[in-house]
């Protein structure tokens, strides 16, 4: 059997094996791609009217949604702009629970409770990370699946390059006629579309795959030059007293101080001490909607003393070229990276390729079914 040939079964196979799974990987990622903008066209009880006052304490943020949700676990609190209401996000793993309470900053009212596992986009990104499945299940099943379409973007690639330069032209243009029918306007659909949209599957998929997988994530990291951990690490304390011992709790002074350091930076999402040995973790966000450029600060919960991390997620002044690299991969799987005309191209390219497994499986019935 020639080399095509046996490039030709493989990517047979495994485009038969997997093509049901990355039709809705890609679909679902489809619909995701403008979740954020068209989320915002229904919620105007994330606003406020500003006042000339303080906001209300991480403490109080904390001690007022534990009201809501008193059997729950607080994940963090997002501190936003004078116009927008504090975010008390609750999460736990087993029995699955994830919602987020909103608040008014300045009287500490409840405005809103919103469940983030249920609606369209829950929906979606459940498809989307683990096929509606278990996650255990489903996200094992995506993540090898997606593995796979690496294989058959590259495998597709070889198929598609032509023997002859002459047939070049033929790879890549339509040039169908009232007489083409439609078995070869099926092949025309999978290849030169499959080319187009190649290298941006192929960003797209592997991108997914670092997600994925920590392993790839530290190849990824090693194999660009990194000398930092690939990973995200919360410091310990470094002072021995305990913040029990005074009258206010030093964390409610972090947010102010925050502020004032960094005034144009978009919101300030505060993480509290898991034990009383963990240090205080904040993400202040520096762009809406991207994450790459978000600083990730760690203060020590007794004397709010800042404590440098030995990972990758510390201050994005702080992070070399393979840092940023590793930081980009999700704003660059979703296409944020480039705004909205990067949400666009991921959008297109997602739609496209959930259209290779139909047109592929076609393909493969036409030449086993002729009649």
């Amino acid at each position: 059997m020639g080399f095509k040939k046996t490039v030709f079964q493989v990517h047979k196979i495994l485009g038969l094996v997997t093509g049901a799974i990355v039709f809705v990987v890609a679909l679902t990622g489809c619909c995701w791609a403008f979740h954020d903008e068209i989320e915002s066209l229904y919620d105007d009880y994330k606003y406020v009217t500003p006042q000339d006052k303080a906001f209300i304490t991480p403490t109080e943020a904390k001690t007022i949604a534990l009201s809501i949700f008193p059997n729950n676990t607080v994940h963090g609190t997002i501190f936003k702009q004078p116009n927008e209401a504090v975010e008390v996000i609750f999460y736990d793993g087993e029995p699955e629970f994830y919602q987020s309470v909103f608040l008014n900053p300045y009287s500490g009212e409840v405005i809103q409770a919103d469940d983030h596992l249920s609606g369209f986009f829950a929906f979606i990104l459940k498809g989307h990370m683990r096929l509606w499945f278990p996650k255990n299940i489903g996200e094992n099943i995506v993540g090898v699946s997606i593995l796979i379409f690496l294989l058959i973007i590259i495998s597709g690639f070889i198929l598609w390059w032509p023997k002859k330069r002459k047939n070049l032209k033929q790879r890549v243009t339509f040039d169908w006629k009232k007489t083409t029918r439609w078995k070869r306007k099926n092949f025309d659909l999978h290849t030169v579309v499959g080319f187009y949209i190649a290298i941006f599957a192929f960003v797209i998929a592997f991108t997914g795959s670092v997600i994925s997988y920590n392993w790839l994530k530290y190849v990824v990291y090693m194999s660009t030059g990194g000398d930092k951990v690939p990973a995200f690490i919360i410091p310990e304390n470094v002072s021995n007293s305990s913040s029990d011992t005074y009258a206010v709790k030093p964390i409610d002074f972090l947010i102010e101080k925050l502020r004032k350091e960094s005034p144009e930076s978009v919101s300030y999402e505060l993480h509290y001490p898991e034990s009383d040995t963990t240090s205080i973790y904040i993400e202040v966000a520096n762009s809406k909607g991207l994450y790459y450029n978000s600083d990730y600060r760690f203060f020590d919960q007794n004397t709010l003393e800042e404590i440098e991390t030995p990972a990758i997620y510390g201050k994005y002044k702080d992070a070399k070229v393979p840092d940023k690299i590793l930081r980009m991969n999700y704003d660059i799987h979703v296409g944020a990276i480039g705004g909205i005309v990067g949400k666009i191209i991921a959008f297109l390219v997602s739609l496209t390729i959930a259209s290779l497994p139909v047109t592929g499986g076609l393909l493969w019935y036409g030449r086993n079914y002729k009649k």
